[in-house]
């Protein structure tokens, strides 16, 4: 049962930032990328199923249903889900440019989240897009130090 032992699950953060690292501003995406994000492709990629997106902090008969945790915001969450032994994938999406932003997403040690080759992620692109006007990149960085359990 849950409540007695929860079982380690994938523990998966998805984010999209500019080049200072902003992620927001007064509550908004400083750009607008019609679905190009990286939610977006992975969530309707043959490979990855999100069949419901729950907010939750403990919901008992849930936890032997979820397979993996999907983390997407805002820069609170993202600090300590860096720091949380079972985040082993970071999924961000480079922001190319510039832009105004009052938050921001939070710094994490590479030396510990390790960028990858995008062209192991079955569905994600390695080469430079570009879209509304904005360029942008796919990145995803591997935990390969593990945490305490």
């Amino acid at each position: 049962m849950c409540a007695d032992k929860v079982q380690r699950k994938p523990l998966r953060l998805i984010a999209a930032a500019c080049n200072n690292m902003g992620i927001g501003q007064n509550g908004q995406l400083p750009w607008h990328l019609p679905c190009n994000c990286f939610k977006c492709r992975l969530f309707k990629s043959q490979h990855y199923k999100l069949h419901n997106c729950v907010i939750v902090s403990i919901i008992q008969p849930l936890c032997e249903l979820v397979e993996t945790i999907w983390v997407v915001g805002g820069p609170q969450v993202y600090q300590e889900v860096l720091m949380h032994p079972w985040c082993d994938l970071v999924y961000l999406t480079d922001i190319m440019a510039d832009f105004h932003c009052d938050v921001f997403f939070p710094q994490f040690d590479q030396s510990i989240f390790r960028k990858q080759e995008v062209r192991k992620f079955p569905g994600v692109p390695n080469e430079i897009q570009e879209d509304n006007g904005v360029t942008f990149k796919f990145e995803v960085f591997k935990r390969e130090i593990c945490g305490a359990e």
